[in-house]
């Protein structure tokens, strides 16, 4: 059975699982610029905390949850077990897979992939505009790919197109400026090798 606040608004293109929390003032399945009405669908057992929105044609899986005030974007496809935490921002058209935790206020562009039980720490900003403004910045996005299991420190920046490697450890408050290879621990602006991941 779903516990629906009584001030939240979902919208009608909105299919639910079972056993989903929604708290006060949510809206499920605002509709998108120049909108086509997309089913979003948001697995079993979410809970989505006060003020979040969400965005229509978003896909979401089982054990779904966001902090308060998590804005989520439209065209995203979501997997099983992830957190999104308080005022954290993802854009549309970012894919997300099992597993993975975005803490509070990181920014997740669109077209960014973050792979499974890939973690974000609190105020990341994953960027996508190699150059901002620029006549065609617009067709030129291209988010970074987080591999599985990498984590990023707090307060990290990704910049534009960039692949961080499986297991990797980026360091808290890192500019990172170029690919990072799989268990290598960076740090700094910008950021260099450390070392490798001990296991």
């Amino acid at each position: 059975m779903n516990k629906i606040a009584a001030t939240a608004i979902v919208f009608p293109q909105v299919k639910l699982g079972d056993n989903i929390v929604i708290e006060d003032y949510c809206i499920i399945g605002s509709l998108a610029k120049d909108s086509s009405g997309q089913e979003t669908v948001i697995g079993d057992n979410a809970i989505i905390r006060s003020h979040t929105v969400i965005y229509e044609g978003n896909k979401i899986g089982k054990n779904f949850q966001t902090g308060n005030k998590a804005n989520i974007r439209e065209f995203n496809s979501i997997g099983n077990n992830v957190s999104v935490g308080t005022m954290a921002n993802v854009e549309h058209h970012v894919v997300i897979g099992d597993g993975v935790r975005i803490h509070s206020q990181a920014f997740v562009p669109e077209y960014t992939q973050l792979k499974e039980n890939a973690w974000l720490g609190p105020n990341v900003v994953i960027t996508n505009s190699k150059y901002p403004k620029s006549p065609h910045s617009k067709e030129e996005l291209k988010g970074a790919i987080i591999g599985e299991n990498a984590k990023i420190g707090a307060g990290a920046v990704i910049l534009p197109g960039l692949y961080i490697g499986k297991n990797a450890l980026i360091g808290a408050g890192s500019v990172v400026t170029k690919n990072v290879d799989s268990d290598a621990v960076m740090a700094g602006n910008p950021a260099v090798f450390l070392k490798k991941v001990h296991y």
